[in-house]
Formats: C-alpha cells, structure tokens, sequence
C-alpha cells in the first residue's frame, strides 16, 4: 500500500522564511525542510495499480501556477487541544480552484471526493497531546501572527508518498506535474 498526497512546494526562501519562525513551543515536533509543503488533496493509502491512476489522472491536470504570499499563521485543534501549527497563504482563490480540479480528476478515478473544507497551509509543527494549553503556543502564534511575504509562484504539484516511522513522516516525491506559467 502506498500512501499519498498531492502538494505544492514553496520555494527555498520562503522555506527559510517559515524556518526562521519556528521554535519556542516546548515539545513542537517542527517540520523540516523537506517536509514543508501546501496540500492541494489527501488521498490516503492505494494500491499500486491505483497509485499508478492517480499519477495519470493528475498529469491531466491544467491550471495556471497560483501566486500567492505567507499570511499569517494559525493552529489546529482537535477535541479542544492544540494539534498543528501552520503559515497560511493568500490569496485563496487560485489555490482552490487548483484544489477542485485535483480533487474532481482523482474521483473520476473511483477515489471518494474530499469531504474536509480545504483551508491553504503550510503545516509548520506538529504537538502532543500533552501540550494542551501550554501558553506558550498562544505566545507563538501571537508574535508571528504578522507573518507576511512577497508574492510566490507554486510552479507544479507534487505526488508525494508519505512513510509513518518513529521521527515522524518522511516525504518521497512519486511524480511533479508542471503548471501553467501565468
């Protein structure tokens, strides 16, 4: 089984931007620069042949290159308790629309529709459950909530096969799919 997702790969200095940004959340798992990405669609774990359909369907894809900026940062929080830290990106619009036409090849394939709303983010830590309250996430996301950046172009999406192990996830690149220049 293989289990995948689609992404988008900011480029090497906005990752050093939303490096320099991490840090100061006692027990934050921080993501590493190999592992910084903007989900356009999970898929989950597929089979080979199905793996091999999804690969294709995506390489049917068209859309413009969405150009977008770091807008501030948020969390995730699951049954009350802090999950996620992220950078969100602006403007939307690109981006889900890019969302919609990944999402609409990938059911044509027989893969169920995303069900989640899709909120464009750059995933930045992942915490414990027994962060909890601690305040000092709400310190974190108070002095970064002005995060901004120049405009960027996300120039092709990713296939990405994503493998649990005791660290974390590591991230392998299946396949890149160039979009359109604006």
């Amino acid at each position: 089984m293989h289990r995948l997702f689609v992404a988008l790969r900011p480029p090497p200095a906005i990752r050093a931007l939303l490096g320099a940004v991490q840090g100061g959340v006692p027990h934050a798992r921080w993501q590493d620069d190999e592992q910084m990405h903007l989900t356009l669609r999970y898929i989950g774990e597929i089979d080979r042949p199905m793996a091999e359909d999804v690969a294709v369907a995506l390489g049917q894809v068209h859309a413009a290159a969405p150009s977008v900026a770091l807008a501030g940062v948020g969390a995730f929080d699951k049954q009350g308790r802090v999950d996620a830290l992220w950078a969100g990106v602006a403007p939307h619009d690109a981006l889900a629309a890019l969302h919609k036409k990944v999402d609409q090849a990938l059911v044509r394939i027989g893969l169920a529709p995303e069900r989640r709303a899709y909120l464009p983010h750059v995933t930045l830590a992942r915490l414990p459950r027994s962060a909890g309250g601690d305040p000092a996430i709400e310190h974190w996301r108070a002095r970064h909530a002005g995060l901004t950046s120049a405009p960027f172009t996300l120039d092709a999406m990713i296939l990405y096969e994503s493998r649990l192990g005791r660290d974390g996830a590591q991230y392998d690149a299946i396949a890149r799919f160039a979009l359109d220049a604006q």
